[in-house]
Parts: C-alpha cells; sequence; structure tokens
C-alpha cells in the first residue's frame, strides 16, 4: 500500500549518500550529498523530467553529470577557480527535514574549510533546500557571508532537463532579451524570435531575465520559474562538443536542455553578515 503522507528517506544512490523525498500521488525526488545535488524527479505521471547520464561517475572523483549540479561560487570559466566552482564535488550535510500535508523539505548545507579558503579567501555558508510538492519542486539558493568583508560570486542551479529528442523541444519565453552567445565567440545578440529551437550547439546566457519560461515538446510542457538570480543560460553541446565530453553517451545531447538559473555575467555581492536568495522553480503544466 503507498503511503498517504508525505516521506523523506535516507537511501544510496549508486552507491552515493542521497535523500529520497515522496508524495502520495508518486512523485519523488532524489538528492545526493556528494555536491548537494537534486538527481531526480518524477511527476506524478511516472515521468522523469531531470536528465541523468549513463555515464555519470559516482565514486566522488569528478562531479556527477546531469540532475541539478550547484554551481559556485565561479561560473564556467569566469575566473581563476575550477571550471563551476568547488561545492559540487564537495559532501554537504543534512541541516533539516520537514514534511506536511503537501510536500516534503530538505535543506542541505556547505561551509568553507582550510581547502576552501586556499582556493577562494572568504568565509561562507550555503543552503540549498528542496521542496517537493504535487506537480512541482523549488530549489532554493541561499549564499551566507560569514566573514568581515564584502565578496561577489558568479554562479548557477545547472538544471539538466530531460527531453525525448531536444530537436523537437521549444524553450518560450526569450523574446526580447539579450544574450551572449559563446557559440558565436561571446557575440553580443538581442532575441528577436519567440522562442528558442535547438537545432545546433547552444551556449547563450540572457540577461536580466524577468519571466517564467516555458519548455514544449508533443505532450511534454514545463513551466520555469526563477528569482533574484539575474541570469539565465541555456545549454546544450550538440553532436561534436557532445563527443568530447567523458562523461555523456555519444547520443546523450539529444536527451537534454539545460536551462539554468544562473548569476553568470552579472555577479552578486554579498556584504559581511548578509545572506542572498535565489530560486528556480519547475511547475508540470
Amino acid at each position: 500500500m503507498s503511503p498517504k503522507t508525505y516521506t523523506i528517506e535516507d537511501i544510496e544512490f549508486n552507491g552515493q549518500p542521497a535523500l529520497r523525498l515522496a508524495a502520495p500521488n508518486g512523485a519523488s525526488a532524489t538528492i545526493a550529498l556528494f555536491g548537494g545535488q537534486l538527481l531526480s524527479w518524477i511527476t506524478p505521471d511516472g515521468r522523469e523530467r531531470l536528465y541523468l547520464s549513463e555515464r555519470a561517475v559516482f565514486d566522488g572523483s569528478q562531479p556527477i553529470r546531469g540532475g541539478v549540479p550547484v554551481c559556485f561560487p565561479q561560473f564556467a570559466q569566469l575566473g581563476d577557480l575550477p571550471k563551476h566552482g568547488f561545492v559540487r564535488t564537495r559532501e554537504w550535510t543534512v541541516s533539516a527535514r520537514r514534511t506536511g500535508d503537501d510536500y516534503a523539505l530538505a535543506t542541505l548545507e556547505i561551509s568553507d574549510d582550510e581547502l576552501t579558503r586556499a582556493l577562494w579567501p572568504h568565509f561562507f555558508r550555503l543552503e540549498l533546500t528542496v521542496m517537493l510538492e504535487a506537480d512541482r519542486i523549488d530549489l532554493e539558493l541561499c549564499v551566507v557571508n560569514e566573514g568581515e568583508e564584502a565578496f561577489s560570486f558568479t554562479g548557477a542551479l545547472h538544471s539538466y532537463l530531460r527531453l525525448t529528442q531536444v530537436e523537437d523541444a521549444a524553450l518560450e519565453g526569450v523574446h526580447g532579451y539579450t544574450y551572449r552567445d559563446a557559440v558565436l565567440g561571446d557575440r553580443e545578440v538581442r532575441e528577436s524570435g519567440t522562442q528558442l529551437v535547438v537545432e545546433s550547439e547552444v551556449d547563450r546566457v540572457y540577461r536580466n531575465v524577468g519571466r517564467p519560461f516555458l519548455l514544449q515538446a508533443g505532450n511534454y510542457s514545463l513551466g520555469i520559474h526563477q528569482r533574484d538570480f539575474p541570469d539565465t543560460v541555456i545549454w546544450n553541446p550538440w553532436v561534436d562538443r557532445c563527443n568530447q565530453i567523458d562523461d555523456l553517451p555519444l547520443d546523450g545531447w539529444r536527451r537534454f536542455l539545460c536551462v539554468e538559473a544562473a548569476a553568470a555575467d552579472n555577479p552578486v555581492t554579498v556584504e559581511p553578515g548578509e545572506e542572498w536568495y535565489g530560486r528556480q522553480t519547475l511547475v508540470v503544466v
């Protein structure tokens, strides 16, 4: 008999300690402590909404390819730190877990230590809160400055959204935004179309995003909302770039589109003793 309430349980996922949040309608979410990373979100229809590479590595030697990696305190190669920062390859701890009649919520956190301060000399604490509801999931990142000097960071919730064929998908809501196109040598482009269709490699940073997006493909429809993250990164490696990524299968490019709530081209500054929050919400529509 299936449970009639929301539950949270400790599990192992491919050898990694994890939490599983579950709803009575069949929805679930799986969060790995390694990287503080959401790896799975299954909606009530039984459909997996996040892409996790079949070649993902789970031994702790490198980031896990797929799900929603947390990029902090550097996005991509926009600085001297390792690509996408260092928290996605470190262990997080569970600091809170709660369930109610209509939700399950878990918070994971990580703080600076000698190794992080050797790379980035700041005192910080990150909290990632994941809340599962009937037909939606919320991810909220909290950045706390625990030092005596202000710091600035770039970062993202690097969401890999699962698709059957990315060529059949369209992302609506991009019209009018300016973006930096890495494929075109970081050229500045103003989006004139009403939707983005993936027909080749895509690597764009849309700036000052204020509207939700809608990802559609056949009978698939997903609303994507973000709050306080100033940018949205859209990424798909397509064929040639995918072939250069060891932990993606050759056809992996076809199975996802990354739509990332980000502070990429617009860094965020956090004053001493202050906190910053950013959120991404995925909703079945």
